[in-house]
């Protein structure tokens, strides 16, 4: 079934027509919507949606029409900046910065060793620039600190996925959307994080009455709003809902056995581990009527198709990785994996974050291969011709245990790019404390909270200023064309990683230099023969066909350069031990399982169910902060306004951070809207208004996340906590505890 209709979404600021329209893909959130840029007299004035795109035929996210805004700003920077002796930034030319960040890489790793050196970067670059940050990073640095703003954002959707299926890749694609009888939002709220996703499904349903819809979430969100279903639970209790779901749908006889007998493993362990979470339990925990649990447990058991989608209302919750494999379990259970309109589509919240995975800029090695797996490491060595043994191994260190790190004088060099921690991380004020002890390089085309501390500022090239493709949240690879030339003297990320491995002197086995492509496509070129055989192989995809298609899925071998829609079809996972991209973690405590271990449990491309035990969020209200707060995004702007922030609309749409409250608290501590109140937690304390809202319930407060900088504009973030989930160390910046105070 084709979605539609078609509509064609346009922003141009221009008299005249404009010269030509450039084929390139949204550059804000990971649904990849196809996108034509507007140029005239060399530069971008505008923007359309891409009609002949499957993916948002024409629409375009509120956001997303303003994205080329910034490109043409007066904010940004066009040249070096490297911090004085007193102090200032000084602008400098490229060649003094890049002297000064290869002279002080060179130390560092002298004196501290690979891992004294950490690139933290971001979901909204290209993977060819992923993939150079991978290589870079581990054979030339040598370090395993490759790490990216995805761990705050969608961590737990590798991890989950690793757990159940052996690799990598959401098993579902948007196309389910178009002919499931039921979706399930679990912690997503797409109406503000995903309008074009949220059209798919409500056009649909307005057209057909179909899907049904249930909604998992703590707030009466717009999603919930439209929800035939909406489960409000209790935060921190998404393993408890699950769990008695699907110990009521077992229960009742509802499942795939056949399909449970042939192609999983663990299921009776599974099972056991449901017998305590009867619905009257599940309740007490979570606090949704048992009359509602009934109707979700008869919907979830007796539906023939299913979607399920989660984001970071799962994601950044406690039991986090645990709460996405019991949704993994419920397929497997019900066998509703790998057919049309069935299977977990654990989301990615940025463009690429799934693809910075994908060609190990993050956590793995590149094309799904395994770390501790020395046949995966030596196929890397074999295609970088380097010696195995200098390829570093080890559990990955996510950014809040490289904070740990930098307190404790082991990273000396943190090279940030495209992403604003000192923002986004929790508990921001001891990350900064952290961060001016060590030397730090920022890539940004503006001044942000983070460049507060850095010694070096590079200046790159912006979303249509560069060419290279990136992978949305359904494995659909895009590319993205260039539409004008960078400012003058302005460097791409690409050049600029290019250039640092040039000046390092970073070599193969055999002399020659360890980069040896000059453009994006070349790295394409080398990243497809990486990715051969492996379950992200791209073997099959070109620039050229990636835009005639607009989009294709992974895996896209020589076989079948078409792509593939949804994976394991056949029942058959990435599970065999010398396949599978991981060999696991023990759920409860993410101790890291060791060969032997899983080659006991013999999975032989079989799924795996896993035990999922509630232990709950690790900070409470108490009498002191007796309010749950919970953060999340508005549909005005994203992450920390970096970009969205420098436009006019969706600035005064949405200028500043404000603490929703319950009517029923508010009458208790006697304020009102718009009055400005202290929120108190553990941690720290912020000033904002008061929005009072139906959203959220009694005893719950909710803060937006985009905001907060050095100059008195409130962060939510100095009041979250950095505990985080044990197997996927996403923090949990959905709990924390405070109280608000009258000013």
């Amino acid at each position: 079934m084709q979605w539609g209709p078609y509509r064609t979404d346009t922003h141009i600021d221009t008299t005249g027509a404009v010269d030509r329209w450039v084929h390139s893909t949204c550059n804000l959130c990971s649904i990849g919507c196809g996108t034509e840029i507007a140029v005239k007299d060399n530069q971008i004035v505008g923007i359309r949606g891409k009609t002949e795109h499957d993916i948002n035929l024409g629409r375009l996210d509120p956001k997303a029409k303003d994205q080329w805004i910034p490109n043409n700003h007066a904010t940004r920077l066009l040249s070096p900046l490297i911090r004085n002796q007193q102090g200032e930034l000084e602008e400098a030319s490229w060649d003094e910065a890049m002297d000064l960040i290869v002279q002080k890489a060179k130390e560092t790793v002298e004196e501290k060793g690979g891992d004294g050196f950490s690139i933290y970067s971001t979901g909204q670059g290209f993977l060819e620039d992923y993939y150079s940050i991978a290589k870079v990073g581990r054979a030339g640095l040598k370090t395993h600190l490759l790490d990216a703003n995805t761990r705050l954002c969608t961590a737990t959707t590798e991890w989950c996925l690793l757990q159940s299926f052996g690799a990598d890749g959401v098993p579902a694609a948007f196309e389910d959307l178009d002919v499931a009888e039921t979706v399930m939002f679990f912690g997503h709220n797409p109406a503000e994080t995903g309008t074009v996703f949220f059209d798919r499904v409500m056009e649909r349903k307005e057209k057909t009455g179909k899907p049904t819809i249930i909604v998992v979430d703590p707030r009466e969100t717009l999603t919930a709003q439209h929800a035939d279903l909406h489960l409000q639970l209790q935060p921190g209790t998404n393993v408890p809902l699950m769990n008695g779901l699907l110990r009521e749908i077992l229960h009742h006889g509802q499942v795939d056995q056949p399909f449970i007998d042939e192609h999983t493993i663990h299921y009776e362990e599974m099972k056991d581990s449901l017998e305590g979470w009867s619905l009257d339990r599940a309740s007490d925990v979570t606090r949704i009527p048992v009359a509602q649990l009934q109707e979700a447990a008869r919907q979830l058991g007796h539906t023939e198709s299913l979607v399920s989608t989660t984001l970071q209302g799962a994601f950044q919750s406690s039991d986090a990785t645990a709460a996405c494999v019991a949704i993994n379990n419920m397929h497997l259970a019900r066998g509703l994996i790998g057919k049309p309109g069935s299977g977990p589509l654990h989301m990615a919240g940025q463009p690429s974050s799934s693809g910075n995975r994908t060609v190990g800029g993050v956590g793995t090695y590149p094309g799904n291969r395994n770390p501790e797996n020395p046949d995966h490491l030596q196929d890397i060595a074999n295609l970088w011709n380097v010696e195995q043994e200098a390829l570093p191994v080890g559990p990955e260190k996510g950014i809040i245990k490289q904070i740990e790190m930098m307190e404790k004088g082991k990273i000396g060099f943190f090279w940030n790019i495209h992403t604003n921690p000192l923002v986004s991380l929790p508990d921001r004020e001891r990350a900064r404390k952290a961060m001016e002890d060590v030397f730090v390089v920022v890539q940004d085309p503006f001044l942000t909270a983070t460049t507060d501390v850095a010694d070096v500022i590079l200046p790159p090239a912006m979303w249509g200023e560069k060419e290279g493709t990136m992978e949305n949240a359904d494995r659909t690879i895009n590319v993205l064309r260039k539409a004008v030339e960078p400012p003058n003297g302005v460097w791409t990320d690409f050049e600029i990683l290019v250039d640092f491995s040039r000046r390092m002197g970073f070599t193969d086995q055999d002399g020659e230099p360890l980069i040896q492509y000059a453009t994006p496509e070349e790295a394409f070129e080398e990243w497809k023969r990486v990715s051969e055989g492996r379950p992200s192989d791209m073997t099959g995809m070109t620039y050229d066909r990636l835009e005639e298609a607009n989009g294709i899925h992974w895996p896209a071998p020589k076989t079948r350069p078409e792509g593939t829609t949804r994976l394991y079809a056949n029942g058959d996972f990435r599970t065999k031990v010398n396949d599978a991209q991981s060999f696991g973690k023990v759920m409860d405590t993410g101790r890291p399982y060791t060969q032997e271990e899983y080659q006991s449990f013999n999975p032989n491309g079989k799924a795996i169910f896993h035990a999922t035990h509630y232990f709950g969020p690790p900070e409470q209200t108490k009498e002191a902060y007796p309010l749950w707060l919970n953060t999340g995004r508005l549909v005005w702007h994203w992450h920390t306004r970096t970009k969205t922030g420098l436009s006019p609309d969706l600035e005064e749409k949405a200028p500043e951070a404000f603490v929703q409250l319950h009517e029923d608290d508010a009458r208790k501590l006697e304020v009102t809207d718009a009055e400005e109140v202290r929120v108190v937690s553990p941690r720290g304390a912020i000033t904002v208004p008061v929005n009072i809202s139906g959203e959220v319930k009694p005893g719950e407060v909710f803060i937006p996340f985009h905001y907060g900088n050095w100059d008195g504009e409130a962060s939510v973030n100095e009041l979250t906590i950095d505990a985080v989930d044990p197997l996927s160390h996403q923090p949990m910046l959905k709990h924390a505890s405070c109280r608000i105070e009258k000013i």
